[in-house]
């Protein structure tokens, strides 16, 4: 089992930038790729970002490409997604996940075992 946990969620104006963690924590944290969903009310999951166990693969959603970056520090057992450019559409509560399936599978929801909480990130116009 691993537990995650978000953080870095908060208010901020559109155009500018936040920083979002995933920390977790049980066993060894290499061992699985790490999933960003976002949800906004009224509106369905919606994938945002992915990365694989090694970092060496990484994916995004259509409508955070070139805006918003994840990493991982498997030594600190934290994923990260830095968000720039933000628009109120971004406003969602932000979870991450985290997933024992191959790299190419990690854009799908149901490929994730485990998940977060969520974060609230609200974009002001």
């Amino acid at each position: 089992q691993v537990q995650l946990a978000e953080s870095g969620g908060g208010l901020v104006q559109a155009g500018g930038s936040l920083w979002l963690s995933c920390a977790a924590s049980g066993r060894t944290f290499s061992v699985y790729g790490i999933g960003w969903f976002r949800r906004a009310p009224g509106k369905e999951r919606e994938f945002v970002a992915a990365i694989n166990k090694s970092g060496g693969s990484t994916y995004y959603g259509d409508s955070v490409k070139g805006r918003f970056t994840i990493s991982r520090d498997n030594a600190k057992n934290t994923v990260y997604l830095q968000m720039n450019s933000l628009i109120p559409e971004d406003t969602a509560v932000y979870s991450c996940a985290a997933s024992y399936a191959p790299s190419l599978s990690l854009v799908v929801p149901a490929a994730y075992a485990f998940w977060g909480q969520g974060t609230q990130v609200t974009v002001s116009s």
